[in-house]
């Protein structure tokens, strides 16, 4: 399944919200730097879903807050 997420980096508490139906918005701790918000991202959609860190591919928008996320859930 993909996922549209926007990502709130530096945020003082960490948590995913449903913003409407395939769209969330991830706050997490991580500074947007050498990609340790998108490390944080994909190990918070990998909780919240149940899956393992691998099975979260992050397709678009590397440097972006905007970022469409496929969930491998096999």
């Amino acid at each position: 399944m993909k996922i549209q997420v926007k990502v709130k980096p530096s945020s003082k508490k960490e948590g995913i919200r449903q913003i409407e139906e395939g769209y969330l918005e991830v706050r997490v701790n991580k500074p947007p730097e050498k990609g340790k918000a998108n490390q944080r991202v994909v190990e918070l959609l990998a909780e919240h879903f149940g899956v393992s860190k691998s099975k979260v591919k992050l397709l678009k928008g590397e440097t972006s807050r905007e970022k469409l996320f496929e969930i491998i859930d096999e």
